[in-house]
């Protein structure tokens, strides 16, 4: 019998259905038991080059470790550590890698051993070229799997296990090859600041930090040091240069290159031959502790006046060119020096460290001075608002060598940023600037684990500036100062955005403060003004959500952050923010009240916290300058003083 032709379809359909259907179970199923879905990591900073290989490696219980040539302790320490942190019950070590491997064999040395070139062509990746490069591969055997660690010198071998540290988790890596290495030769903080210097603990802690972000200097100058600057000609404690010793230790051993800066100038006589001897004396005690990099700050100063009429004589009468001669010569003895004594360049700062405009004194600077001193520059502006890669080449032509630039970013000892913890992301500086600078250092803020988040986005951009993302690596700080834990990250970026703006010496700033919140207080006063009653309460349930979070941020962050000394150093910005967020949740509810009366209580409320958080100050002694604490000033603070005047709503009948 035959079927009418639409009953023959609809049972076509059905047994296609079935078949289809059977056929996805079943692919569910095979899903379920085959490997998780491999996923590229996410590194920071990011890599020159990454890509996945296979679906990841399960390290099990026991690794055996393979040293080719020479590894020094720390590295090897590092990558133990690593291995025990996900969950590497034994590592057993073996003088070879066998043919076969029956085992997880990870490779740890540098290019120029034989093993490495060896383990790491079995990988199917290329030995590392550039300095302080690193190649990582690993991939997976029929019995065992195979990594490698393989660095073009002993630098980029330790990056490579901080590289490890970042990608193994949970008794797993993922199989990639990366090929990685830094794009600016010189990375790091200098310690430059105005005001409280850093502890010695607080200096170490910053030195393990730069470590595991692949920076590679330190530079040691803080103002207040009254040994490197007022006091320059005497020696230090004996206890003091102890306590230097055991940090210059410490920085050698992590692979950070500690750099001493002495500032001789408000009181040197360039031709005072006592003088030059008071700089070797200085340089050879710290040389006796382990510093092998040192520089000499000439800034700050007056460079139209000699400190000593000897100055006048050997120079001519005061001016920038004079001066500038005096520093080169002062200078390329200094140099020299060094070089005899087997050391690197010199770095200094001058007189005229900002712009990048021809001037008598850099004309002369660049002519008279060694061309192995290495010349800091801060940008167009002592505190800039972007730097290009054309800003660049002018400093170039300019100083007659490329720049080492000194970022004034985060860095708040200046007016402009009383009263502010400075954490918008490290931005405007331009992809490509790699090419026209030695290296970028931060100076960062009195509060050394604030600073993290802004120096974290400048260590990435030095090391990768063309792959930069500064909104990724500015949520990823969050995430390292939260351990990972998501909530306290929101809560982080929710109190970051309260902190965003970024002063310059002038009235404009250079990034905005609030801008989260900003775009949700004007929507609420876009909607207000429409009369949209629909969006109106939308905009007001963002904005009460967002009034919620910033009101538990602070309980939030003190609970979950995982970096100590953050809380410590913002707690009176933790306090303030808590209060500002109370009042910015009952000026929400001032909005949504049906009757005047309701909603004037809301808002005198709000008005009496907002009030009390504008008195907590900064912690006395802690920051220069001391001030009252700035909250989401500008969006948060009008907002709600403004609030009562957006709505009408007549009092209630007597």
């Amino acid at each position: 019998m035959r079927l009418p032709l639409q009953n023959f379809r609809f049972r076509t359909l059905i047994c296609a259905g079935t078949v289809l259907g059977t056929a996805i179970l079943a692919l569910s199923a095979a899903a379920t038991s085959a490997e998780p879905l491999a996923t590229a990591p996410a590194i920071f900073p990011a890599p020159a080059s990454l890509k996945l290989t296979g679906t990841g490696i399960t390290l099990g219980k026991t690794v055996v470790l393979v040293r080719a040539g020479y590894v020094d302790a720390e590295t090897e320490a590092l990558v133990r550590r690593v291995l025990t942190d996900a969950g590497v019950g034994s590592v057993r070590t073996a003088t070879r890698l066998p043919t076969q491997l029956d085992a997880v064999y990870l490779v740890i040395g540098t290019a120029d051993a034989s093993a490495i070139q060896a383990a790491v062509k079995r990988t199917g990746a290329a030995l590392p070229t550039e300095t302080e490069g690193y190649t990582l591969a690993s991939h997976k055997t029929d019995d065992g799997a195979l990594i490698v660690l393989a660095g073009k010198d002993g630098d980029g071998l330790y990056h490579a296990a901080q590289t490890l540290k970042q990608i193994a988790a949970d008794d797993r890596i993922p199989a990639v090859t990366i090929a990685d290495h830094p794009a600016m030769p010189v990375r790091g903080t200098i310690e430059g600041f105005y005001g409280k210097p850093w502890s010695m603990a607080e200096r170490a802690a910053h030195i393990e930090f730069l470590a595991g972000m692949k920076a590679n200097t330190y530079i040691y100058s803080p103002k207040d040091d009254v040994f490197a600057r007022d006091k320059w000609r005497e020696p230090y404690p004996a206890e003091t240069l102890k306590d230097l010793g055991g940090l210059v230790a410490a920085a050698n051993r992590q692979h950070i290159n500690f750099v001493y800066a002495i500032s001789p100038g408000p009181s040197i006589c360039y031709s005072d031959p006592a003088d030059l001897e008071a700089i070797r004396s200085k340089f050879a005690a710290l040389r006796g502790i382990g510093v092998r990099s040192f520089y000499v700050a000439l800034d700050d100063i007056e460079y139209t006046k000699w400190n000593c009429t000897a100055d006048e004589t050997a120079f001519g009468a005061p001016n920038e060119t004079a001066a500038a001669r005096a520093q080169a010569t002062l200078l390329n003895v200094v140099q020299a020096d060094l070089a005899t004594a087997g050391h690197g360049a010199l770095i200094m700062v001058p007189t005229e460290y900002f712009n990048a405009t021809v001037s008598p004194y850099k004309t002369e600077l660049a002519k008279d001075l060694d061309p192995r001193v290495v010349i800091q520059w801060t940008g167009t502006d002592t505190v800039p608002a972007s730097i290009s890669v054309a800003d660049a080449r002018n400093a170039t032509k300019a100083f007659g060598r490329k720049t080492l630039l000194w970022d004034n970013y985060p860095v708040n000892d200046y007016n402009e940023s009383a009263g502010r913890l400075l954490l918008a992301p490290y931005a405007r500086r331009e992809a490509g600037l790699s090419t026209e600078l030695a290296g970028i250092v931060s100076n960062p803020m009195n509060q050394e684990v604030a600073s993290r988040p802004a120096v974290m986005g400048l260590i990435a951009f030095a090391w990768n500036d063309k792959a930069y993302d500064a909104e990724r690596t500015w949520k990823a700080a969050a995430r390292y100062l939260a351990g990972g834990d998501p909530q306290t990250t929101e809560a982080l970026l929710t109190f970051f955005d309260t902190q965003h703006l970024a002063p310059t010496f002038g009235n404009q700033p250079w990034q905005t403060q609030a801008p989260q919140l900003l775009a949700l207080t004007n929507r609420v006063r876009d909607a207000l003004a429409s009369g949209d009653a629909a969006e109106r309460t939308a905009a007001l349930d963002a904005l009460s959500q967002a009034a919620d979070d910033l009101a538990a941020a602070p309980d939030r962050i003190r609970a979950g952050v995982a970096v100590p000394g953050f809380v410590t150093e913002a707690q009176p910005w933790l306090d303030a923010t808590a209060l500002w967020g109370r009042a910015l949740q009952l000026t929400v509810s001032g909005l949504r009240a049906q009757d005047g009366g309701t909603a004037a209580r809301f808002f005198a409320e709000a008005a009496r916290l907002a009030d009390e958080a504008s008195k907590i100050r900064t912690i006395p002694g802690a920051t220069r300058p001391e001030g009252a604490i700035r909250i989401a000033d500008g969006v948060l603070d009008r907002f709600i003083a403004e609030a009562p005047g957006l709505v009408y709503l007549p009092a209630p009948a007597k």
